[in-house]
């Protein structure tokens, strides 16, 4: 498994820190599903657990969406996946049709990082928008997205490790 991801800065600014460990975990997680089959991405590997490679990087295109379209940006966004079949919730993802394929996944979350990139790129980490009641700062946004994408790629360390034993990266 070789995956082509940048080492976050070792000294930046925070914005380029926190920028670098986002894109870094990014990697990290889509890294993890190269060079396995779709049915072997769609397979839950930890039962009884339906969670699989596929279904993270689902899920992950909703949290994208979520955090960055939704919330920082008060967008209309509606979920990518029918809500009525992801009990999870507008940013679950985690169910995983039996024709889904990784181009077709990955070319969605590809998008929302895209629009997440967008709406950042010119605001200040301490900018607000409205949440739950309160506000919200880009830099909050910023580190739960890291926290997700690190939690995430640790549960696609151990599901790719049941797959083929690769391990690393």
């Amino acid at each position: 498994m070789t995956t082509d991801r940048a080492t976050p800065p070792l000294q930046a600014d925070e914005r380029a820190t926190l920028e670098g460990w986002l894109d870094f975990y990014r990697a990290t997680l889509i890294g993890k599903c190269e060079g396995l089959s779709d049915e072997q991405l769609r397979t839950a590997s930890a039962p009884p657990s339906p969670l699989s490679l596929l279904g993270l990087v689902q899920h992950m295109a909703e949290v994208e969406r979520n955090w960055f379209r939704r919330v920082l940006v008060g967008e209309d966004a509606p979920p990518i996946h029918d809500p009525a079949a992801d009990p999870d919730g507008p940013d679950g993802g985690f169910d995983v049709a039996h024709d889904a394929s990784l181009d077709a996944v990955r070319t969605t979350w590809a998008g929302e990082v895209a629009a997440g990139r967008a709406h950042c790129a010119g605001r200040r980490l301490d900018m607000t928008s409205p949440f739950m009641g309160g506000q919200v700062t880009l830099r909050w946004i910023y580190n739960h997205m890291i926290g997700e994408y690190a939690r995430h790629a640790g549960h696609a360390d151990l599901l790719r490790e049941r797959i083929d034993g690769a391990t690393g990266v």
